[in-house]
């Protein structure tokens, strides 16, 4: 008001003097706020100098975060922004994800150019872990166990190691952008805004909600004194939910309940899933499931309706049956197979070839008869349909994982894949750029085979399909059509070595640039781009694996740290045999598909290479990321978050092993029980689950057990590290 009146005054001839008191009393205003904002910044500063002094443990898996570290012994975490956060300088730190090192390769976000950062991490002190029951101990394994879980601990705890990095977590560090994946999918920006408006807690104990973190969660991973109740998930597709796969909506105007992409609940599920409506039975022992399954295992409106039109199955009583050699080629599936091996003698099933994709997940014939060849395949279930072929090849017994096959990629590594199987599969590749032939490019070995099959001949299909063959150059192996499975059939090779990209006229798809990191696949968009072949001795992919069954035990040149796999191996040897497969009262003879939900060099998947199962190594992200080796060691595997939900259906495994998977995601999920429902989500009423850890998780775990009815068979504990062999059993609310 006195400012006012002034300014009144000032319109007067005799206001002078007024005028100069206002300019005076308006500077002074200016000067009191300036100061009072210097203030403040300087008080941000003198907090985070204080901050700077605090340090933490860092836990083994724990990851560089988009915050800006300082490292001495002890990994510091600060808690508040900088303020000068915008310099350059900062900018290259959020994007650090981890070292790099020769032996593990590391994976990143392929938005924008991460920088290295030095990954320095504390050792702990290892302790043992038992690997008896209370039937009783053997000692020489007790101490050979100690010995290798030492060696173990240092592949978890080692700062050489580059880690999995989640791309979906990435984006939303980079102030909530959406990755390229949203592009053409609008359901994919769903996955960001979730993550938006929830807390995404980072391994390391820090969460983010809009900018702010939040100190890390002290307390047992699970409360003790937590009664948990259960009810059953009313879901749209019932007894065969999958979370991030089917929609869950009111809408009636949906009218598919599967998603195009991968996108999961805004909270983790905590309900159970409901068995089948007419009774759930007990599947049948392998290898009789092969020829035949429970229908109502695997029951599904439209599946009834796809098996009156193929012949390659039929219901026969409560029997899902599959006759012999049939598939749906004409002639056989042996026959099929005997044309490939003649169309190109360097295809030596169950000898240099020994990984194998199948994508689609036809009729499981294919892999089936590949099985009996020494050859691993493992079946990709495409969610473009609604007759659910995936669940019936899961139930048969055969390596099989759901998954879309939109905008991202697929959750492997570069190079992999000895072959890869496309048989009468509806994927358009020429299209979208190629993307989706690209990404088959990406994870497929150098010098390794792309077959695909096809029953009619589209003239305008072939030439695009040629045209961007030869772009990529693929060389054409050899092209029949057979008489008798009346399918036409091209074989092309993936090239060995870069030199022929740089001859090529049209450069067109570009070279990949060389910050573009082709190991990383979890919330990974497809790039319509060549990832370069190594060409280095030191590099992973430049020579061939050694042919099955030596390619198990021989250790890749490549690899810096070959005692640490010998380690490994020799490790699970001792507690599979002297332990798992006597001590703890399992009918391995009722076990078929197994899960290691925690691999690290597939050493148990090795120690049970014998017996009559198939392991899924699940390699968890922002772990050491060590799937390469283990499917150069002819095994296979998948990037998993084992805070969201596995891409399979429902009673899918008839045993899982869990070594220390709690402990290491203490700090990144915010409901760590969810991980209990979706292993007896996954799990089969009456398989088994094996879980490693300490005591004080296991204590409120085999609680939590119990609370869904599991059967507890087995506990052991002893210096602070425990065991529980637990089975589930039918029970549902």
């Amino acid at each position: 008001m006195a400012i006012a009146r002034l300014s009144r005054q000032a319109k007067r001839p005799y206001g002078f003097c007024a005028k100069m008191t206002a300019v005076a009393i308006l500077g002074l205003c200016f000067v009191f706020v300036w100061s009072l904002f210097s203030s403040s910044s300087s008080s941000v500063a003198a907090r985070r100098e204080s901050f700077d002094e605090m340090a933490e443990p860092v836990s083994g898996n724990s990851r560089v975060s988009n915050f800006s570290t300082k490292s001495s012994n002890k990994e510091v975490r600060n808690h508040d922004k900088k303020v000068k956060s915008e310099s350059s300088s900062e900018k290259d730190e959020k994007k650090a994800n981890g070292s790099v090192s020769k032996s593990v390769n590391e994976h990143k976000s392929e938005k924008k150019s991460p920088k290295v950062v030095p990954n320095k991490r504390k050792g702990k002190e290892k302790k043992k872990l038992p690997e008896k029951g209370t039937e009783g101990d053997d000692k020489a394994a007790e101490s050979e166990e100690k010995e290798e879980y030492d060696s173990e601990k240092e592949i978890e705890d080692g700062d050489k190691e580059g880690l999995v990095v989640d791309g979906k977590e990435e984006a939303l560090d980079r102030d909530g952008e959406a990755s390229e994946d949203a592009e053409g999918e609008g359901g994919l920006v769903e996955i960001v805004d979730q993550e938006n408006e929830g807390t995404l807690e980072s391994e390391d104990g820090e969460s983010r909600k809009g900018g702010q973190k939040r100190k890390k969660i002290k307390g047992p991973l699970f409360d003790p004194k937590m009664h948990h109740s259960w009810k059953l998930c009313s879901t749209r597709s019932k007894h065969n939910y999958i979370p991030c796969i089917d929609y869950e909506t009111s809408s009636w105007r949906a009218q598919s309940y599967r998603h195009t992409e991968r996108i999961c609940p805004r909270t983790p599920i905590m309900c159970l899933v409901p068995l089948p409506h007419d009774r759930y039975e007990v599947p049948l022992r392998w290898p009789e499931s092969k020829e035949k399954i429970f229908y109502k295992n695997v029951a599904h409106p439209k599946l009834a309706a796809f098996i009156k039109k193929h012949s390659w199955v039929m219901e026969s009583g409560d029997y899902l049956a599959f006759p012999q050699n049939q598939s749906e080629f004409k002639g056989g599936v042996l026959h099929y197979l005997e044309s490939i091996e003649e169309m190109v003698p360097d295809i030596e099933w169950g000898k240099n070839i020994r990984v194998v994709l199948d994508m689609g997940c036809a009729d499981s014939s294919f892999g089936a008869s590949l099985f009996n060849k020494e050859v691993l395949t493992l079946s990709v279930g495409l969610k473009d349909d609604l007759v659910d072929l995936a669940q019936v090849s899961l139930e048969r017994g055969f390596p099989t994982i759901v998954s879309p096959f939109g905008n991202r990629r697929l959750p492997f590594p570069s190079g992999v894949f000895d072959t890869i199987h496309c048989g009468g599969c509806t994927i358009n590749w020429h299209s979208n750029g190629g993307k989706h032939l690209l990404e088959i490019n990406r994870i497929l070995r150098p010098g390794g085979y792309f077959i695909l099959s096809t029953k009619h001949d589209n003239i305008e299909d072939e030439e695009a399909m040629n045209t961007l063959t030869s772009s990529i150059c693929w060389n054409i192996l050899a092209h029949k059509t057979d008489d008798v499975s009346e399918v036409s059939v091209k074989i092309y090779q993936k090239p060995e070595s870069n030199e022929i990209y740089q001859s090529r006229r049209r450069r067109y798809p570009p070279l990949c640039k060389e910050d573009e990191n082709p190991d990383a696949a979890w919330y990974v968009a497809m790039k319509t781009c060549l990832h370069t072949i190594p060409s280095s001795i030191e590099q992973r992919g430049t020579e061939w694996p050694e042919e099955w069954p030596k390619r198990l035990e021989t250790l890749p040149d490549w690899l810096d740290d070959k005692d640490k796999l010998a380690a490994d191996t020799k490790h699970w040897t001792a507690i599979v045999e002297k332990s798992y497969l006597t001590g703890m009262g399992i009918a391995w003879s009722n076990i078929r598909n197994v899960m290691d939900m925690k691999a690290i060099y597939g050493g148990f998947a090795a120690a049970l290479a014998k017996q009559n199962v198939w392991v899924m190594n699940v390699v968890p992200v922002h772990a050491p990321d060590t799937l390469p080796i283990i499917f150069d060691r002819g095994l296979v595997g998948t990037y998993h978050d084992w805070c969201e939900s596995f891409s399979t259906y429902p009673r899918s495994y008839d045993l899982l092993h869990a070594d220390h998977l709690f402990s290491r995601l203490k700090n990144r999920c915010k409901q760590p029980v969810s991980i209990v429902v979706e292993m007896d989500r996954i799990l089969r009423p009456g398989g088994w689950a094996i879980i490693r850890d300490k005591v004080e998780i296991l204590d409120p775990l085999e609680g939590i057990l119990k609370s869904l009815q599991w059967d507890i068979r087995m506990t052991f504990a002893k210096d602070k590290e425990g065991i529980i062999c637990a089975q589930k059993t039918k029970w549902r609310p």
